[in-house]
């Protein structure tokens, strides 16, 4: 598995999914090895604000996780792929990286080599995504259905799948605690202006106006948000490891889910990995806009959708003055989690999408496959 960086979550959701997929292979016992860059921004960033220490809990938090670090320049593909059945590589890496790998793929085409696309560059960024290399790829793993149809389309990938990100329910879990020590707690990076209104309108007015005691966590708010919040009374914490996420859910009694805008507007059916999350940990959710066009959740059960910030504010004070309703959408909202959007479910979708191919590799007698004993597990990179 090559990704942007494992031991690092600091404005790098792709590290929350990628740990509970690790994980999740572990436990059934197949061999996993992670390969991220020696200069990985999201790295360099933690370690800049808040020194070695985040390093260190996260692998008290994972002693089971490891990575490779690695230099671009003096990286041996040959002994990083060697044996190995199944690569996956993130979307997040170097252009010249994706390319390396699926000309090694194309001289060694034993094992199954796919692109994970978790972004939603394809749209807003389409002339940086095009400089990917992805001829000599068996396929690209999409984390949303309009984003696997965008790359059919494309006709620059020989085939695509959607793999929706996923909560990890080992780690993400309803605590319970009687005292609540706020009312609404938003866990989210700015964005880069990319749902700057779109906070204003479902987070912080709302709050404002109904006097809640709210926090919220997260990185790169620049100073003008960090006011806003202040402002609207709202208590800003910056930077909070994504493991000790369900601590902090349990400790306020409602939290909302603000999608950024390219998400609403052009890649609808893509929750992105937070509500998955929170759905998890079992705290009442209400989201602000977007297209569930995959039916991924129930409507109006598993959590609420409003459309305005007068809805928002009225939806609100409904869940907060209503306990029999904030547990029907706990409960429902966990059965759907638990039964549809595990890193256990993805994990399975996953090995079927293996399977697949390399049922169809036996078939047509391609490249040097040689079929291993049903018994055997498969090697991920």
């Amino acid at each position: 598995m090559f990704y942007h960086t494992l031991v690092s979550d600091w404005n790098h959701g792709n590290a929350h999914f990628l740990r509970g997929i690790a994980t999740e292979l572990i436990s059934r016992g197949h061999q996993v090895e992670i390969y991220e860059p020696s200069d990985s921004w999201s790295v360099q960033n933690l370690i800049a604000e808040h020194g070695l220490d985040p390093i260190q809990k996260f692998k008290t938090r994972y002693p089971h996780l490891r990575s490779t670090r690695y230099d671009l320049k003096a990286f041996d593909l040959n002994k990083a792929l060697s044996n190995a059945d199944l690569v996956i590589v993130h979307e997040w890496n170097d252009h010249d990286l994706v390319r390396r790998i699926g000309e090694h793929h194309r001289q060694h085409p034993s094992y199954r080599l796919f692109f994970h696309d978790t972004h939603h560059r394809m749209v807003t960024a389409p002339e940086s995504m095009s400089a990917y290399d992805l001829q000599n790829y068996d396929g690209v793993l999409a984390y949303g259905k309009i984003l696997q149809e965008l790359y059919s389309e494309t006709r620059r990938v020989k085939r695509a799948w959607t793999w929706h990100e996923a909560a990890d329910v080992r780690v993400f879990q309803p605590l319970l605690r009687e005292e609540k020590s706020g009312d609404l707690v938003w866990i989210g990076n700015w964005g880069d202006d990319e749902r700057s209104a779109e906070l204003q309108e479902f987070l912080i007015q709302p709050v404002k106006a109904l006097g809640l005691k709210a926090r919220v966590y997260g990185v790169r708010y620049p100073q003008h948000a960090i006011d806003a919040l202040k402002e609207a009374g709202i208590e800003y914490c910056g930077w909070l490891p994504n493991f000790e996420v369900p601590e902090v859910f349990s400790q306020f009694r409602v939290t909302v889910h603000v999608p950024r805008r390219p998400y609403t507007r052009a890649l609808p059916g893509i929750p992105t990995i937070r509500p998955f999350e929170a759905l998890a940990c079992g705290i009442p959710l209400i989201s602000a806009p977007w297209r569930d066009a995959e039916n991924l959740f129930r409507d109006g059960r598993d959590f609420l959708f409003v459309n305005s910030y007068e809805e928002m504010v009225a939806e609100l004070k409904r869940v907060l003055s209503n306990p029999p309703l904030a547990e029907n959408l706990i409960h429902s909202g966990l059965e759907t989690l638990n039964t549809r959007h595990t890193c256990k479910h993805r994990v399975d979708e996953l090995l079927a999408i293996d399977a697949e191919l390399r049922e169809e590799q036996e078939v047509t007698g391609g490249g040097d496959f040689f079929e291993l004993p049903s018994t055997t597990n498969r090697n991920l990179r």
